[in-house]
């Protein structure tokens, strides 16, 4: 069962914008039902040149139709240049976060966008130099390392959950990962650390808790000892020692030389963790 928020749920009982303009000034058609989402985004201008008016037509699961509807209330009043600078995280944020293997819907529409201003624009959405890399889902190697670059993507794992290439046979992982494997390599120095998305509460939460379970819970366990997570305000993570790590005194050096460390590597720079007695 997928963990969806208020926002979300409302944008999929009641969806915005559901529909299509007729003479629009840009649509544009993503995806495919033979690969199990698409999306039809059709906006229209006013005098002014501010998109007056967005609906959509999708084909896709409440994350999709969510997203979608999201987008639609976004655009109304942009131009379209303040419209181009909306990203798949800003639609995931506006509806205060997704799932992880959901967040290839906010994809899904970014794309949508992307293109319907492409349409307006008059410019060809054709890109005959891009080889499909999932053949189940006819994703790209061009969609995929935009996605990666986009979003900070390290994992094949995380690639699927933004695009969906990989998440049928599986064949196409290597190819995946060579990609990823291409843009941390060709990032040039002078770009400095990636700039993180910025997450919502929930996927905050959620990244603590996957890196607890991933990085630092088996170290711990090793040692006889165990974390618990307790709470998370605004940046500071609060856990409570378990096992031998709550009786010994290296144990503050372990939470602060560690476990900070980790969560500050895997989610956020801006972490600190307290421990608390639970």
């Amino acid at each position: 069962m997928w963990e969806y928020t208020d926002k979300v749920r409302e944008h999929f009982l009641n969806p915005k914008n559901a529909g299509e303009i007729e003479n629009p000034d840009g649509v544009a058609e993503v995806g495919s039902i033979a690969c199990g989402d698409a999306l039809k985004l059709s906006f229209k201008l006013d005098e002014n040149k501010r998109i007056a008016d967005a609906k959509f037509k999708t084909f896709g699961c409440a994350s999709a139709i969510a997203s979608a509807s999201a987008l639609t209330e976004m655009l109304k009043g942009k131009t379209v240049e303040e419209a181009m600078k909306i990203t798949n995280q800003d639609i995931a944020d506006y509806l205060g976060g997704l799932p992880p293997e959901k967040m290839h819907c906010s994809v899904l529409g970014q794309e949508a966008l992307e293109k319907a201003i492409e349409n307006y624009r008059g410019v060809s959405h054709k890109k005959p130099e891009e080889e499909i890399v999932c053949v189940c889902f006819g994703v790209t190697d061009g969609e995929i390392e935009r996605a990666v670059r986009q979003n900070h993507l390290t994992t094949v794992e995380e690639v699927t959950n933004y695009t969906k290439a990989g998440g049928g046979c599986g064949n196409c992982h290597e190819k995946i990962q060579a990609i990823i494997d291409r843009v941390y390599a060709t990032k040039r120095p002078e770009e400095g650390p990636a700039e993180r998305p910025k997450l919502s509460n929930i996927q905050k939460i959620r990244m603590i808790e996957e890196t607890i379970d991933r990085e630092i819970r088996p170290s711990l366990k090793h040692d006889g000892g165990d974390i618990e997570l307790v709470d998370v305000v605004g940046n500071r993570v609060l856990v409570a020692m378990r096992g031998a790590c709550a009786t010994c005194q290296a144990s503050q050096a372990t939470m602060k030389g560690f476990v900070e460390w980790r969560l500050k590597e895997f989610v956020s720079p801006e972490l600190v963790v307290e421990e608390v007695a639970s």
